[in-house]
């Protein structure tokens, strides 16, 4: 039994273009053209893995040549040409494996055969499956036979990466990009082969093989086999999910139900469970993010066709999604796709991928008390407003900015001050958010002489609190800080120093030694070479001989200001200039002479050289 055994993937591999899953704009194409009879004498088929690449081409070799085809172009099946081609003894097609077969010999060896016309049939068929294989000589012999081949001959070429190509050889083919299969495609798909080979199979557990194929129906296949064999034809959800080594969704509901709990312990416990059974830290973090992007979508009945899981899951999952509020998930998605980023550079996976689950836990608390606080900022400010109104008195000129937000726009009457002060020459003033302002005492009313109870005060009179806020700024306090400024600034002039050539240079060879004591050595020689000229009161100008050492002096002046300011307590200012040397100019100066016109200066001096070299009969090599 064993011996029979074929896999899935090649067992029920489509004959027809109907039977071909999923990419009914490829074989729409081919058969119209087949009908018209526009065939092109070159074809390159291009996608992913498993979508049908080679099953096309070898069902366009197979139609075309049929004796017998159907009215929508289909090969019959039971002529003689159909019947070689599926048995593999037909002359009329060859498939060539580019990947082993990429050599300039293998092609040439091709177009050899090309020169022969079919023995039985209209067309021979080249099919050459990873094209991009081919080494570039190949590609270039093979160019002429791909662009005026003979009227019989036919090329499919199928690749994965059609970028591999070169541009020449995708000019002369009819380009076709097959799709990646759908997921509702696969399902259907691997329903009807599970019904006839007699497997009991869940639409979940299909569903989960159709997403993990990734769109490639041969990938599906596989997995179908595989987990046929593991569980004995009973396809179920559950063990589906262990076999392919995926956390299912009921694990992801319950770290949901954990996480709006805010019970850290369950969240951290029900990490470990999925730890303990060799789950990657990775795919937790990815499965979570996959499932709070469903959630997203269910907030919404315009994207539930958005919402790939299968149908007996969406209930769970609209639900949730109700019991989730939108800023919890789109917050989530936020925290979840950082440590996402940050999970290769993570030293410690464990850690981080715990630290992520108890930021997710909090989020919903933080979520709700910056609300809160947003709504007692609100109620705050109103207190304020309500009690700058019933005051009716106005701050100074210089708490007005402070206080403005929580004053009446009608009642606010700023004093009148004589004098304005600079911003730097106030004293810092500390002003509470919601402090109620300082209300001037209220006299006592007079004392009645009849016994009749005293008059009630006004309606607006506040009763008089102990002060607990800030004091009030009065004009007495400001001309105290006019008189400690101006003391400040008198003692300021009183101080200000000269600074002499003596001193700047004392400092400049103790700052060389500096250098030298530190080992900047190259620093040091570059120091040794420069000189310091003073213009009182306080430039300090550094003289260079060259460029090249004024580079140095201008990338030293910041901690040469700070080190006379150290040594001095004064602020100088230094500045470069470059002053070069006589014998440098005059190195400059010298001109590079020819031989021949060293031979005429030196001849000049000496006329006897010039007899001597016309006697000898000598040249001289220029």
């Amino acid at each position: 039994m064993s011996d029979n055994y074929i896999v899935s993937a090649r067992k029920y591999r489509p004959q027809t273009f109907d039977t071909v899953v999923g990419q009914e704009h490829i074989t729409t194409t081919l058969k119209n053209a087949i009908k018209n009879q526009h065939l092109a004498h070159a074809y390159l088929f291009c996608g992913p893995r498993g979508v049908g690449k080679t099953t096309c081409a070898r069902i366009l070799a197979k139609t075309i040549n049929c004796e017998h085809p159907t009215a929508d172009m289909e090969a019959c099946g039971v002529c003689n040409t159909c019947v070689s081609f599926t048995n593999n003894t037909s002359f009329n097609v060859f498939e060539l494996d580019a990947a082993s077969n990429n050599s300039v010999d293998d092609i040439r060896e091709l177009t050899n055969q090309v020169r022969f016309a079919p023995q039985q049939g209209k067309y021979k068929v080249y099919i050459i499956d990873e094209v991009h294989m081919l080494s570039a000589a190949a590609f270039n012999a093979f160019l002429k036979t791909l662009e005026e081949p003979p009227p019989y001959a036919i090329f499919i070429l199928a690749t994965t990466e059609k970028h591999k190509i070169l541009p020449t050889i995708l000019s002369r083919c009819q380009i076709f990009d097959f799709k990646r299969i759908t997921t509702h495609d696969i399902v259907t798909h691997l329903h009807s082969i599970a019904t006839k080979e007699g497997m009991v199979a869940q639409e979940a557990a299909l569903h989960v093989i159709a997403q993990k194929s990734e769109g490639a129906m041969r990938d599906a296949l596989s997995m179908l086999d595989r987990i046929a064999s593991f569980t004995n034809g009973m396809l179920t959800y559950s063990n589906t999910m262990e076999h392919l080594n995926l956390l299912d969704a009921d694990f992801y509901f319950r770290l949901t139900d954990s996480m709006l709990s805010q019970d850290v312990a369950g969240t951290l416990l029900l990490l470990d469970s999925a730890l303990e059974k060799g789950f990657e830290g990775d795919v937790i973090i990815n499965g979570l993010a996959e499932h709070f992007r469903n959630l997203l979508l269910c907030k919404d009945a315009r994207m539930a066709k958005l919402l790939d899981v299968p149908n007996d899951h969406r209930p769970m999952y609209h639900e949730k999604a109700n019991q989730a509020p939108p800023s919890f998930v789109l917050s989530a998605l936020n925290v979840i796709n950082d440590s996402e980023l940050q999970y290769k550079t993570a030293t410690n996976k464990r850690l981080h991928v715990e630290m992520c689950l108890i930021r997710l836990c909090f989020l919903l608390q933080s979520l709700s008390s910056s609300h809160g606080s947003a709504g007692l900022t609100m109620t705050d400010s109103s207190e304020v407003k309500k009690n700058s109104s019933s005051v009716g008195s106005a701050p100074v000129d210089g708490l007005q900015s402070a206080v403005r937000s929580s004053q009446s726009p009608v009642e606010s009457q700023p004093m009148a001050v004589e004098k304005e002060y600079a911003v730097n020459d106030i004293v810092e003033i500390v002003v509470a958010e919601a402090a109620p302002l300082a209300v001037a005492p209220q006299p006592a009313p007079p004392p009645t002489t009849s016994g009749a109870p005293a008059t009630p005060a006004a309606e607006n009179t506040i009763p008089r609190k102990p002060a607990a806020g800030p004091k009030r700024l009065s004009m007495d306090m400001l001309e105290d800080i006019d008189t400690e400024v101006a003391k400040a600034a008198a003692n300021k002039d009183k101080e200000k120093k000269v600074l002499t050539a003596e001193v700047a240079v004392q400092l400049f060879e103790a700052y060389k030694t500096k250098l030298q004591a530190a080992n900047k050595t190259v620093l040091h020689s570059q120091f040794c070479m420069m000189r310091v000229d003073v213009y009182p009161p306080d430039e300090v100008r550094l003289i260079s001989p060259s460029t090249f050492t004024d580079g140095y002096a201008k990338d030293q002046k910041t901690p040469l200001i700070d080190y006379y300011r150290a040594e001095t307590g004064m602020i100088v200012r230094i500045t470069t200039e470059v002053q070069e040397d006589e014998n440098v100019k005059a190195a400059q100066n010298i001109t590079v002479l020819s031989k021949s016109e060293m031979f005429e200066a030196m001849a000049t001096k000496n006329p006897n050289l010039a007899a001597l070299k016309d006697g000898l009969g000598m040249t001289i090599e220029y």
